[in-house]
């Protein structure tokens, strides 16, 4: 089994590309079943404001010091990736906005629903912000996001309400700092290796085929070192005598 702990920001472009050629890779591989996910908080920039104060490529020219023209460009260059995957990507008319209440709507998810309500959670959130061009503070865009993949609008409602759920997104957050995180998507494997950033769907499917070989390998080597096959219980059952 692996087991993939992916720190992510739903305003970012690398976050949602990424994903998705991880998600490819785990398709093309025909392992789904040998696969779980763990979603992790990690906001771009959690002062953000909840409203929508200056356009995407306004934003971006100013953080990296480009020229707006330059800026859009780039922006280009990056929804052009996403397109090649064939998301019907728009970064640059998106509303840029704080996402923390999306994210806590996602530890609501993880902590009530089953995996399958999470992943598409996580997928309606990224994209409401880039195939949608949503605000993700906007409380009734998440309400209908999240009752949309099947959650309840009473626990929803609870959740955007209050400020459940904040320190849950707050510790993610601290675990990142500590693990020398500064950039997403961060992507762990099975609390080993690292891929800090969005790779090719190869180069995630040979990452993923060496952890499978890795495993293989050791139930090997312990089953050679005994004479026997090691009996144990998992998820689908137990190996019986």
């Amino acid at each position: 089994m692996i087991t993939l702990t992916i720190w992510s920001d739903f305003a970012c472009p690398y976050c949602y590309i990424g994903e998705t050629r991880l998600q490819n890779a785990i398709n093309e591989l025909g392992i789904s079943d040998q696969v779980t996910v763990d979603f992790r908080a990690f906001e771009l920039d959690p002062n953000a404001s909840k409203e929508v104060v200056s356009s995407t490529p306004e934003r971006f020219a100013m953080k990296y010091r480009l020229s707006l023209e330059g800026a859009k460009e780039q922006i280009e260059q990056i929804s052009s990736l996403g397109r090649e995957l064939g998301i019907d990507f728009k970064y640059a008319t998106t509303q840029y906005s704080n996402t923390r209440d999306a994210h806590r709507l996602m530890k609501l998810a993880e902590t009530k629903y089953d995996r399958e309500t999470v992943g598409r959670l996580n997928e309606a959130l990224f994209k409401a912000y880039f195939v949608e061009n949503l605000v993700l503070a906007d409380h009734k865009v998440l309400l209908d996001k999240a009752v949309g993949v099947g959650m309840k609008e009473s626990d929803v409602k609870e959740v955007l309400e209050s400020d459940k759920y904040d320190d849950e997104v707050r510790f993610d957050e601290r675990e990142a700092m500590m693990r020398g995180v500064h950039g997403v998507p961060y992507i762990v494997i099975n609390g080993g290796m690292a891929i800090p950033g969005a790779m090719s769907t190869e180069s995630f499917k040979s990452a993923l085929q060496r952890e499978l070989k890795k495993q293989d390998k050791a139930q090997a080597e312990a089953e050679n070192a005994t004479g026997e096959r090691p009996h144990q219980c998992g998820p689908d059952g137990c190996q019986l005598l």
